[in-house]
């Protein structure tokens, strides 16, 4: 089958990222013919399975002299925000994804196309392969979309483009979601029927990311609790920080261990003197290599993600797959999709502080939120080591096992 894989920002560097690469590593491995159209940085170079045809839509050129588009408003690399687009700067974004749409079209024409968000580049796609059948009289392919969560919280966010892009959504043939909360949210936000919304999930790279190598807990060693993420105040790392005070656990027999990067140096600057100022030990390691990310997940007892807004986080899948202990906000959609594919996982979850807008917290929610938080660090960090039963299920969520779910 030729696929035609669509996205706007670096097939890379963040979860949306990974999770295009992945699958089409996973889909190239299965025999089709992939060709893959996405934005990024004029002087980048990106690394895709041999066979992969690849069309990159270059920024900061002529043609589209800014950087790359980022779905998140603090990209873990300089990117544009949607919200600060002008309409010029929207017109040269369409007629960079419109070039390089026809011209994949034209090298391999696609039986079906895979497009990443269900944003801007959504609406685009969706009239540009219609137009290209239409004119070399071939019949129009599948258009699919696949939603990621930040779609949707930049339409929650502001108007740019929205009639245009919910047009886009509703023309598509079908629309892949991470779960069910997700998919609810989907028919709501585009207007679109609910049978035309299937839920795929997500998955992980279980060649890389499982227990071979973990080491056996050393009995009275410090527990060594574990973030993966941007170091940033809505992804709930100042109130991981901050929970340390509630915490039952001593100073001496815990440790915290941050790896991600950042984006604003003065938010991060406060947090880490934030962490420097605790009596607990909160190490800060930055962007690692994924050798080192492995490590840290078998290095580690628990696994905490404190965020405030996820679609279906692959950390936790990942640290999970990596015999992690979890502790995660109960966030829409999680909970659900762990207990049907991974039902004894050993997750401990916290109820979310009601929130301001779509990624603002409520500031007098915090301070229960982060002693909830601190509670269910020391449940996790008191609990057994887990047991391979526990982790009974994950095998079926792999990125193979994702592209199969796609194909059908």
């Amino acid at each position: 089958m030729n696929i035609l894989v669509i996205t706007a920002q670096k097939p890379d560097s963040t979860g949306s990222g990974v999770y295009v690469a992945e699958t089409v590593r996973a889909l190239s491995l299965a025999g089709h013919n992939i060709s893959l159209v996405a934005g990024i940085d004029t002087d980048d170079d990106v690394a895709l399975p041999e066979g992969v045809a690849f069309h990159p839509v270059r920024f900061r050129t002529p043609e589209l002299p800014f950087p790359v588009c980022g779905m998140s408003d603090q990209m873990p690399y300089e990117a544009t925000r949607y919200r600060d687009m002008t309409p010029e700067m929207c017109e040269q974004f369409n007629q960079a994804f419109e070039q390089a749409i026809r011209e994949a079209c034209e090298e391999r024409f696609p039986d079906v196309v895979l497009c990443h968000h269900l944003y801007l580049v959504c609406g685009v796609a969706v009239r540009c392969v219609q137009d290209v059948a239409a004119k070399i009289d071939r019949v129009c392919p599948s258009v699919r979309g696949i939603c990621h969560s930040t779609d949707l919280r930049q339409m929650g966010k502001h108007s740019l483009e929205r009639e245009f892009i919910i047009a886009g959504a509703q023309e598509l043939d079908c629309i892949f979601a991470l779960h069910e909360a997700q998919k609810r949210e989907i028919v709501e936000m585009y207007g679109v029927p609910e049978e035309r919304v299937r839920v795929v999930g997500s998955g992980y790279n279980d060649e890389l990311f499982n227990q071979e190598g973990r080491a056996p807990r050393v009995e009275r060693a410090p527990v060594h609790v574990l973030y993966v993420g941007k170091i940033w105040r809505k992804k709930g790392t100042e109130s991981l920080i901050r929970c340390a005070r509630y915490l039952n656990t001593t100073p001496s027999s815990i440790t915290f261990n941050l790896v991600g990067g950042h984006n604003d140096e003065r938010e991060f600057a406060e947090l880490r003197a934030q962490g420097d100022a605790s009596p607990y030990r909160f190490d800060f390691h930055g962007k690692v290599e994924q050798e080192r990310l492995l490590g840290a997940y078998r290095e580690a007892d628990v696994f905490v993600l404190p965020s405030f807004f996820e679609g279906l986080p692959l950390v936790v899948i990942e640290a999970l797959a990596c015999g992690c202990k979890a502790v995660v906000t109960d966030l829409p959609g999680i909970r659900p999709w762990v207990a049907e594919n991974i039902p004894a996982a050993p997750v401990w979850y916290v109820e979310p502080p009601r929130m301001e807008s779509v990624d603002e917290p409520m500031a007098d929610d915090l301070p229960a939120f982060e002693q909830h938080l601190a509670k269910a660090i020391d449940e996790a960090a008191a609990a057994p080591a887990p047991r391979a039963a526990d982790f009974e299920g994950i095998e079926r969520v792999t990125w193979s096992g994702l592209a199969k779910k796609l194909i059908a």
